[in-house]
C-alpha cells in the first residue's frame, strides 16, 4: 500500500538514517559513475560551412525568356542528398590528405565503415531562404575541420558539375529531337511532293470551283439556245408571209421616184462641192435625161392610167429576214455545240471529282502530319536555342550559382557535455542518489509505516500510536556509525573534487 505524500520526506530521511553503509556505497558508487563517464565520455568538434545561393544575380532578369536557369528546390535536402551520394563521401574516405598515406588501400569493409562514419556525422542546416550549413562533428578537430571544408568544397564542384552535365545533357537531347524531326519533316514533304506530282487533279476546293463554273457555263448556254431557236421560228414565220421578188413597174410615179433620189443626190453633193463638181454634172445630165423620158413617156400615151412595160427585182425585206434566219441558225448549231463540249467537260470534271475524294483522305493525312512535324519542330528549334543559352550560362557560372559564405573555422571547443558538467552532475546525483531510493523503496515496500495507512485500509481510526524507543547503546552505536559514514563521505567528497581539479588543471 502507498504511503501518503505528507509522510515520504521524513520516512525516507529514516530510511537513509536506518540505512547508513548503503546510502554511503550509494553516494560513492553514484558520483563516481557519472565521474568516469564524463572523464571517457569523447569529445565532439564541429566545423561548419555556409553555403550562399546566388539566384538573384543580374544575369536572371537580363536572361528572362531567353534561358532556363538550373533550379533547385528544398535546397537544403538536395545539398543533404548530393554530399551524402557515393562518389562525393567516397572522395573524403579516400583523401590522403585528411586520413593519410593509407587511406587510398583500405579494404571494402573498413571503407563501407568509414563511409558510414562520414554520413552519420554530416548534419546540413537550412540557415534563412538563402543560405544553409555544412556541419561535421567529428572526435579529432583538425579532421572535423578539413572534412567540413573538403565537404564544401566538394558539393560547390559537383554542383558545378552537374550543372553542366544538366544543361549539356538537356542541349544533346534537344539537338536529338531536332535532327530527328527534320528527317521525318523531309520524309513527309517528300511524300506529299510525289503525291501531288502523281495526282495532278488538283484539290477539292478548286474542283468544286470549276464544276461550279462549268455548270454555271451550261446554263448560260442553254438559256442562249432557247432564245436563238425562239428567234429562228419568229423570224421563219416572217419569212413565210414574204414574196421573194417583187415587180416594178415603169410608171410616171417611177421616172418621178427616180428625179426625187437623184435630186437629193444632187441636193447633198451641192452642200459639199461647187456646181463644176464632175459628179454634180453628171447628175444634173441624168436628171434632165429622166425629166426628157418622163415627157415623151407622157405624150406617147393615151390616157394618163396607162401603165408601160414593167420589171421583176428581188425582195430586199425577204432577202434581210432570209440572212437573219440563216444566221440565228448557224448560231443554233454553234451553241449546241458549245453545250455538248461543256456537259462533255463536266462528265470529266465529275471523274476528276471521284479521284480527288478517293485522294482525300491521303491527302489530308499528309498535310496534317506535315502541319504537325512542322509545329513540333518550330517548337523544338526554339527550346534547343534556349538550351543552348542555359548551357553556356552554366558552363560561366551564372544563373543559379553556390559560393562558399563563410569558410570552415578550426574548432578550439567540443560540442555537447563537457568535463565540468559531468563532474558536477556526479557530485549532485550522488547526494540525491540515497535519497531517491529511499523514496522508491518506501513506495514499494508492503510494510505500514502510517497511521493513515491502517485508517485508510481498516476504514477505523487508531487511537494511539506507540513511539519508537532506543537504549542508550542503540544511540552511542548509532552516532558512531554516523560518524564514520560521515568521514568517509567527505573523504570521498575531497577525493571527488581532488581529481575533478586535477583534470581541469591538466594533470591527468
Amino acid at each position: 500500500m502507498a504511503l501518503p505524500i505528507s509522510q515520504l520526506p521524513s520516512e525516507a530521511f529514516r530510511e537513509v538514517r536506518s540505512r547508513k553503509w548503503l546510502a554511503f556505497f550509494l553516494f560513492s558508487f553514484v558520483s563516481m559513475a557519472v565521474l568516469a563517464v564524463g572523464y571517457w565520455w569523447p569529445y565532439k568538434y564541429q566545423s561548419s560551412v555556409v553555403i550562399f545561393v546566388d539566384d538573384q544575380n543580374i544575369i536572371r532578369p537580363l536572361m528572362e525568356g531567353s534561358a532556363v536557369p538550373t533550379e533547385i528546390n528544398e535546397r537544403a535536402s538536395a545539398a543533404k542528398e548530393l554530399l551524402w551520394s557515393r562518389n562525393v563521401v567516397e572522395k573524403i574516405a579516400t583523401d590522403p590528405d585528411i586520413y593519410g598515406s593509407g587511406a587510398v588501400d583500405l579494404d571494402p569493409a573498413a571503407l563501407e565503415g568509414r563511409i558510414s562514419g562520414l554520413r552519420g556525422n554530416l548534419i546540413v542546416r537550412p540557415r534563412g531562404d538563402s543560405y544553409f550549413s555544412i556541419e561535421y562533428t567529428d572526435s579529432s578537430q583538425l579532421r572535423a575541420f578539413k572534412i567540413a571544408q573538403r565537404f564544401g568544397q566538394l558539393f560547390i564542384e559537383e554542383n558545378n558539375q552537374r550543372k553542366r552535365a544538366e544543361s549539356r545533357a538537356a542541349y544533346d537531347f534537344i539537338d536529338k529531337q531536332v535532327k530527328s524531326y527534320e528527317q521525318q519533316l523531309a520524309q513527309v514533304e517528300r511524300r506529299l511532293k510525289d503525291f501531288l506530282s502523281e495526282n495532278v487533279d488538283g484539290t477539292e476546293s478548286e474542283a468544286n470551283s470549276r464544276m461550279a463554273d462549268l455548270r454555271r457555263q451550261l446554263e448560260l448556254a442553254m438559256l442562249e439556245r432557247e432564245e436563238l431557236e425562239t428567234r429562228a421560228d419568229s423570224l421563219q414565220q416572217q419569212l413565210n408571209k414574204l414574196a421573194p421578188t417583187l415587180t416594178q413597174q415603169k410608171t410616171e410615179d417611177s421616172f418621178q421616184q427616180r428625179i426625187n433620189s437623184l435630186e437629193t443626190r444632187l441636193d447633198a453633193l451641192r452642200l459639199q462641192y461647187h456646181d463644176s463638181y464632175p459628179d454634180i454634172v453628171v447628175l444634173r445630165e441624168q436628171l434632165a435625161e429622166l425629166r426628157g423620158q418622163r415627157e415623151r413617156a407622157l405624150a406617147a400615151s393615151e390616157t394618163t392610167e396607162m401603165a408601160v412595160q414593167g420589171e421583176s427585182v428581188a425582195n430586199p425585206v425577204y432577202q434581210e429576214v432570209r440572212s437573219a434566219l440563216v444566221t440565228t441558225r448557224a448560231d443554233v448549231q454553234t451553241i449546241e455545240t458549245r453545250i455538248r463540249s461543256i456537259e462533255r467537260l463536266i462528265s470529266e470534271q465529275t471523274k476528276r471529282m471521284e479521284r480527288i475524294q478517293a485522294n482525300k483522305a491521303q491527302y489530308s493525312e499528309l498535310t496534317r502530319d506535315m502541319e504537325v512535324n512542322k509545329q513540333i519542330y518550330d517548337d523544338l528549334l526554339k527550346r534547343r536555342e534556349k538550351a543552348r543559352v542555359s548551357m553556356h550560362l552554366d558552363i560561366e557560372g551564372q544563373g543559379l550559382n553556390y559560393r562558399i559564405n563563410e569558410t570552415a573555422q578550426y574548432p578550439l571547443s567540443p560540442e555537447g557535455p563537457r568535463f565540468e558538467l559531468f563532474a558536477a552532475a556526479g557530485l549532485l546525483l550522488g547526494i540525491a542518489a540515497p535519497f531517491g531510493a529511499a523514496v522508491g523503496w518506501t513506495q514499494i515496500d508492503p510494510r505500514i509505516r502510517a497511521r493513515e495507512q491502517i485508517e485508510e485500509l481498516f476504514e477505523f481510526p487508531v487511537l494511539e500510536q506507540i513511539p519508537e524507543v532506543r537504549t542508550p547503546y542503540e544511540k552511542h552505536r548509532d552516532r558512531r556509525v554516523t560518524t564514520i559514514v560521515l568521514a568517509l563521505s567527505i573523504v570521498v567528497a575531497l577525493a571527488y573534487v581532488g581529481f575533478v581539479g586535477a583534470n581541469l588543471a591538466g594533470v591527468i
